[in-house]
């Protein structure tokens, strides 16, 4: 959730920037965003509010999945960084496909069944999580397969649904207390990556050791830049 504000009537892309190093213009990659990204952007970091693990699960329960925010100057590094990868990859996918996943295109599951194998996904952690509790880890797991839509609604079947919770529950809840894990499949408006599908896992206070361990030692981009 967290609060949004302003900065003394700054423009928005000068906000949480020194001021030496603000610029009269705005910079490209923080041009034509909508009204919500500008006003997180414009938000100082100060008067940002992590969201809780209660907010988070109450997020996911009631659907508003758009109500998650990144903390400003994280967004602000966030539209940075993927402008840049489409400048230099021609599209975040091709990044995402190349050196996140290091999977080929086309995109081919060895499986005929979700999750039959483990080669067809992939756990990473999120590159640029939201502004949430310093507790929560979020993860994302991308898969080679579809998961299956109701072309009428844009949601997940209730078979994809049971698939994806059964999976999550294998392979989490032998390691998480109930409560202390959470997934969702993001709208589609709402996703960055389009042609690489994947879902959302958050997990509470969880053994770092773990992580390390289904990551494979994943290390989150926004830690590198």
């Amino acid at each position: 959730m967290g609060s949004l504000g302003s900065s003394n009537n700054l423009p928005y892309w000068q906000v949480n920037v020194p001021e030496a190093e603000r610029t009269e213009e705005c910079p490209e990659y923080l041009l034509g965003l909508s009204p919500k990204d500008e006003g997180i952007i414009g938000t100082p970091d100060a008067e940002y509010r992590a969201s809780t693990w209660a907010e988070v699960r109450q997020l996911v329960a009631s659907n508003r999945l758009d109500l998650f925010r990144r903390w400003p100057s994280a967004l602000r590094k966030y539209r940075e960084y993927t402008w840049k990868l489409a400048r230099d990859h021609g599209s975040v996918m091709n990044f995402v496909l190349g050196h996140r996943l290091h999977w080929s295109s086309p995109i081919q599951p060895s499986g005929a069944r979700p999750f039959e194998y483990d080669d067809d996904l992939k756990i990473l952690r999120n590159d640029w999580p939201y502004g949430i509790d310093s507790h929560i880890v979020h993860l994302v797991v991308w898969t080679k397969f579809d998961l299956e839509e109701d072309p009428a609604t844009g949601d997940l079947t209730d078979q994809a649904r049971a698939e994806i919770d059964a999976f999550v529950r294998k392979t989490f809840g032998a390691k998480m207390l109930d409560g202390n894990f959470i997934w969702f499949k993001n709208w589609r408006s709402l996703k960055s990556v389009h042609a690489v599908e994947h879902f959302h896992v958050m997990l509470y206070d969880p053994d770092p050791a773990f992580i390390d361990e289904i990551t494979n030692g994943d290390v989150a981009l926004c830690d590198k830049v």
